[in-house]
């Protein structure tokens, strides 16, 4: 009997262990070249020093051509804690998708180091923001994210 119930506390508390995806909301100041139907972030909570993919599903209104780039800024307690900036074309070609990306694509990943600088074990801003080479606003998503330390 005292098994089951050690049995059953471990899986509660493994329940209690894993989080749930954050929600991601739209942060566009004006229209996107991507309808963003679904945006995550995988794995999550975010690795520390490992890589971390974001994607969004939905629909893309115009190529993405070279010039792209994926912003990622993090604020706590409306104060940046953590910024990076990556070729967003470097980052497609590196799956195989070299820019331009045709608007038949409906699904955007972008794989990046989660850098040793950013907080961890406390809830923070996020922001995945990504503008096409031409100056347009691709998506914005934000979202309240953590991130911690892996094995």
């Amino acid at each position: 009997m005292k098994l089951s119930s050690l049995a059953l506390s471990a899986l509660a508390l493994l329940g209690l262990t894993q989080a749930q995806q954050p929600t991601f909301t739209n942060c566009a100041p004006a229209p996107t070249q991507f309808e963003v139907q679904t945006f995550a972030v995988a794995p999550y909570p975010l690795c520390i020093n490992k890589i971390m993919c974001q994607t969004a599903t939905g629909t893309l209104s115009t190529p993405v051509i070279s010039g792209a780039k994926l912003s990622i800024t993090a604020r706590y307690l409306g104060r940046v804690v953590y910024s990076d900036n990556q070729d967003l074309c470097a980052l497609f070609a590196a799956q195989g998708f070299p820019c331009p990306v045709p608007t038949t694509i409906h699904a955007l990943t972008a794989c990046v180091l989660v850098k040793p600088s950013i907080p961890a074990n406390i809830n923070i801003a996020m922001t995945f923001s990504a503008t096409n080479g031409d100056g347009g606003i691709l998506y914005c998503q934000t979202g309240t994210v953590m991130a911690v330390n892996c094995p």
